[in-house]
């Protein structure tokens, strides 16, 4: 039985997943695995897509790569995709949403493609992710945080904290 949780920090690109992740990481000592960075260096892909500007990840060759060091716990997962990540790894999944002008405006500050833009402001639009999320994994242990100010950011990662420290206390981790 694992004595830390993991939990997923998920969204669209741009709505601040890896910033949430830092500052929950710092809050916590929650250990941020960057899945973004694993994939390029682990080499957990097939190779560059040129129009969107991404690694083609290769699932099997990420779980695997991660299983023994997420199966011990005490991870934020920072990734675009939830649904990849076998349920019994998870505790908490937190999607992170924005409003689709705030994403564009992150977006086109990021210097992203068109084609890439566009599709990211889709899946949001859309709520692909939170979807993704809901169909994946229990309803109780989805979350739904808009993301899109510095005082909202703020106000989640204080969630995300108190929700590590409930569950530390009901999971015998952490004393009353």
């Amino acid at each position: 039985m694992r004595t830390q949780p993991n939990v997923i920090i998920t969204g669209t690109p741009g709505v601040g997943k890896t910033t949430h992740c830092e500052a929950v990481a710092a809050a916590t000592g929650l250990r941020h695995l960057a899945i973004n960075q694993i994939v390029r260096d682990r080499a957990c892909h097939e190779g560059w897509d040129e129009e969107f500007g991404c690694w083609i990840v290769d699932e099997d060759k990420l779980l695997d790569s991660i299983e023994d060091e997420v199966k011990q716990g005490g991870y934020l997962i920072d990734w675009h995709a939830c649904e990849v990540f076998p349920r019994s790894w998870i505790d908490l999944v937190v999607v992170l949403r924005v409003d689709s002008s705030v994403l564009y405006d992150r977006l086109k500050a990021r210097g992203y493609a068109e084609a890439k833009l566009q599709e990211n402001l889709d899946s949001e639009i859309m709520q692909v992710l939170l979807q993704e999320a809901r169909d994946s994994y229990d309803e109780e242990i989805v979350v739904e945080l808009t993301s899109d100010t510095s005082e909202e950011m703020e106000s989640n990662v204080e969630r995300v904290e108190s929700w590590v420290r409930q569950w530390r206390k009901d999971n015998g981790a952490e004393k009353s």
